[in-house]
């Protein structure tokens, strides 16, 4: 047997699968694809998270944009982080190009284009499905988190989440929670220390700037109502088709902060939400995370331990997470030991530092007698990746250098005309549309301040009006003052006197 029969065999034998799958590409021996010995993922395997790494313009959007197409044909719907504003393309077909058939025909597999249900979600705002959540929903511990509280200021919000829940104030926006720390250490603070004790006002004072450094990342934009329902990430269309959700972040990538507090709400809303699916042979829903360390570079020890919780606990639910990112270094250990799916593109050395990722990326992956895994890390070209996988039973499949397919739909950008047609088109875009303001904590306490002030107004005028009466008593009129001397009342009685006599 030949070194590629052997080969052949090797990759047939490794990518078996019983179930349904999704075929990534031909893998390659010595830079040459091995027609129809293909790299495929099982669905089964999906929710155990995954990783596509790899230096600037080596193809890992594309590889997204493949995986995504052929999850939303196998009916698994998507939600894709946009932030270069390059995915919208996936609601348009291919044009199609020679070198994309050439490619197939290496790899062994037909090429069609077609294009895939899509909507398009905003953050900001940009046109598209407004994506808000309210205070109340994110709850005390997690927007601590986010906030990067101490241990006594988290205290001090779950204190105010107990005196809103306790007296029926709705939590919507920031200006709520801003208003109620207002008034916990100003006109109400007498009515916290009774019930709920004394709340330092230094310790509220950090809070609130660390709201308005929040609000200056355009946190307002996401906070309220109408709450985005996640339950709509799963839609299919009539096609039996999974619609293929993109969050458009092309703005807010010098916000990290927004963003990673959208990131972490939306999971742990999905986690909460979610039914347990047990043991399922397809995920519920594939979330794809694009420039990662966008949400790790910013995170503080408790939003990460957040985060690695998450994902440890979320696939149970049929949630599949994969990270985007240039290096797998980007993402913390914790979070790597957890994943199943890696697709490594090419890696760039150029300095030292570069040089020791790449060893240590070489050293997550199986050991293969095809490869040296550090030298085919820096040899990729376009649209190659290393891929390592794990089969139906959970056991890391051969690693695999790989030829991989081409997107179906267009690489490229939506026009402004089919963008807005596509936004026109959306049932969901009218479902979250209309921005609702009803009276929540910030109303219901600035009316009870001003009864409140009234109220003290007019106790201050009582001793005003009691002194002023009394004063007036005083003041006797010189007539009276007259009648009532002791000289004139004797003078009166020596006279009735005379006239008895």
């Amino acid at each position: 047997m030949s070194i590629k029969e052997e080969f052949f065999a090797h990759i047939e034998k490794g990518y078996t699968t019983k179930g349904e799958f999704i075929t990534m590409g031909a893998a390659m021996l010595d830079g040459e694809a091995v027609t129809n010995a293909h790299v495929k993922i099982p669905l089964k395997t999906l929710n155990r998270h995954g990783l596509i790494a790899g230096a600037t313009g080596t193809g890992k959007t594309k590889t997204l944009q493949v995986l995504a197409e052929n999850l939303s044909d196998k009916g698994i719907p998507v939600l894709l982080m946009d932030l270069k504003g390059d995915l919208s393309g996936i609601a348009e077909p291919s044009p199609g190009h020679p070198k994309i058939d050439e490619r197939h025909e290496k790899i062994g597999l037909p090429f069609e284009a077609k294009s895939f249900p899509v909507e398009i979600l905003s953050l900001s705002e940009q046109d598209g499905v407004k994506l808000r959540a309210t205070v109340s929903e994110f709850g005390p511990t997690l927007l601590s988190r986010i906030l990067d509280l101490t241990d006594t200021q988290e205290g001090i919000v779950a204190v105010v989440f107990k005196y809103c829940d306790d007296n029926k104030l709705p939590l919507l926006d920031l200006k709520d929670f801003k208003k109620v720390l207002q008034y916990a250490t100003g006109t109400g603070k007498a009515e916290f220390q009774k019930d709920y004790g004394r709340i330092s006002t230094s310790s509220t004072g950090t809070i609130l700037r660390k709201i308005i450094e929040l609000e200056q990342q355009g946190a307002e934009l996401f906070f309220g109502e109408k709450s985005f329902d996640v339950e709509d990430l799963t839609r299919i269309d009539e096609d039996g088709r999974g619609y293929i959700n993109i969050i458009r972040l092309t703005d807010i990538q010098d916000r990290p902060k927004l963003f990673s507090t959208f990131m972490l709400s939306l999971l742990a809303e999905i986690y909460s939400t979610f039914p347990e699916q047990g043991d399922s042979d397809r995920p519920e829903l594939i979330l794809f995370i694009d420039e990662a360390h966008l949400i790790f570079n910013e995170a503080s020890k408790a939003l990460l331990d957040q985060i690695e919780s998450i994902v440890k606990l979320i696939r149970s639910k049929g949630i599949g997470l994969y990270f985007v990112t240039q290096n797998p270094t980007d993402v913390p250990n914790e979070v790597l030991a957890q994943l199943g799916l890696k697709v490594q593109h090419a890696l760039r050395a150029f300095t030292a530092r570069d040089r020791k990722a790449i060893k240590l990326t070489a050293e997550n992956y199986p050991i293969s007698e095809f490869y040296d895994t550090k030298e085919v890390l820096t040899s990729l070209g376009i649209g190659e990746a290393l891929i390592s996988a794990l089969d139906e039973k959970g056991r890391p499949t051969p690693l695999a250098a790989t030829l991989l397919r081409a997107p179906m739909s267009r690489m490229d950008v939506l026009t402004d005309s089919e963008l807005k047609s596509v936004i026109k088109s959306s049932e969901l875009v009218k479902k979250y549309g209309e921005v609702i303001d009803r009276e929540s904590a910030y109303e219901i306490l600035n009316e009870k301040i001003e009864k409140a002030e009234v109220a003290a107004e007019k106790e201050k005028a009582k001793p005003a009006a009691r002194k002023s009466s009394s004063r007036r008593s005083t003041r006797q009129n010189p007539v009276i003052k007259v009648l009532t001397s002791a000289t004139f009342i004797r003078g009166v009685l020596g006279v009735l006197k005379k006239v008895l006599r």
